[in-house]
């Protein structure tokens, strides 16, 4: 997935969000609603029972992806960071599409004021979960 596209005029988003410690408090608020919502529970599933590792991933992703430093490719490597291959085990249908955004929409709305910034991360991340979806 490419790093999400900006106006060179504003701020990146990772520094819209607070850098790092904004886009943690993101994740874990994340995590949060997946591990306490019943309608994620298709998704927590696909978890391990401890999410330190998926937090360590998604946070290091979205940091990068946002404009912050390039940590994710430093983990996974300086090509294109390609999420489609860590998801191809599970079973990624619609309704698992719309749990996971159905978190990460709430997390936004929890921690993004910027009502701007909040839709456009949504959509931007709407296509990245539609894009995952391997199962029709």
């Amino acid at each position: 997935m490419h790093e999400l596209e900006t106006d060179s005029s504003h701020d990146a988003p990772f520094d819209r969000l607070g850098g790092e410690e904004g886009v943690v408090r993101l994740v874990d608020r994340f995590y949060e609603l997946m591990d306490t919502l019943p309608e994620a529970a298709t998704i927590r599933a696909m978890h391990a029972r401890n999410l330190k590792v998926s937090r360590f991933r998604l946070t290091r992703f979205l940091i990068s992806w946002l404009g912050g430093p390039p940590i994710y490719q430093e983990i996974r490597g300086h090509e294109h960071p390609r999420l489609d291959p860590y998801h191809h085990p599970f079973r990624i249908d619609e309704d698992a599409r719309d749990a996971w955004m159905l978190c990460m929409r709430q997390a936004l709305v929890e921690h993004v004021d910027d009502v701007t910034l909040r839709e456009h991360l949504a959509d931007a991340l709407d296509g990245i979960a539609d894009h995952l979806r391997n199962v029709p």
